[in-house]
């Protein structure tokens, strides 16, 4: 029992019932000591809109953990259908820190030097603000600096248990 006298919830049955909350799916980039780093996130969050404010919420036990909180500035993709790859690429543990855009077509950003993933529905570049505690994740929050939108979107890609999916 926790100290309400209720028993705790299940880390299980916790990740399966989120997993029936669809989110979109994005792209987060930082750029540390000349070296790119990324992680698809679907965690995502619009804070506010004076300022224009996000967060994303990032394993403490990624590499990307650190990275993030070095480099004060970050980049946001908001990855359409045909990224379905990319996010997992990005999502794959252990895979190789150098190197690890090559095989997805991005561009730098001029104001900050981040990577954008090109085929992407919007974009935003981002300066931490704040840190917070979230369990076994940090809650980054920060002001977003820049942003650009597709012309032509195309559909939006999704995440539902556990599936990436799209929405038109």
């Amino acid at each position: 029992m926790n100290a309400d006298g209720l028993d705790p919830v299940d880390p299980g049955r916790f990740r399966t019932a989120f997993g029936r909350f669809a989110t979109g799916v994005s792209v987060v980039t930082c750029l540390v000591d000349g070296s790119d780093h990324a992680m698809t996130a679907n965690s995502l969050t619009s804070v506010s809109l004076a300022p224009p404010l996000v967060l994303v919420c990032v394993e403490r036990e990624t590499r990307f953990h650190e990275a993030i909180l070095t480099a004060g500035h970050w980049g946001v993709s908001v990855l359409g259908a045909q990224a379905r790859g990319a996010a997992a690429w990005f999502a794959t543990r252990g895979r190789p820190l150098a190197g690890q855009l090559d095989p997805v077509a991005h561009h730098r950003s001029s104001l900050t030097g981040v990577a954008l993933l090109d085929d992407a529905l919007a974009w935003f570049e981002v300066r931490t603000t704040a840190v917070y505690d979230g369990g076994d994740h940090s809650i980054v929050v920060g002001e977003v600096v820049a942003l650009s939108l597709a012309e032509e979107p195309p559909a939006a890609l999704t995440f539902f248990r556990g599936q990436y999916g799209h929405l038109d």
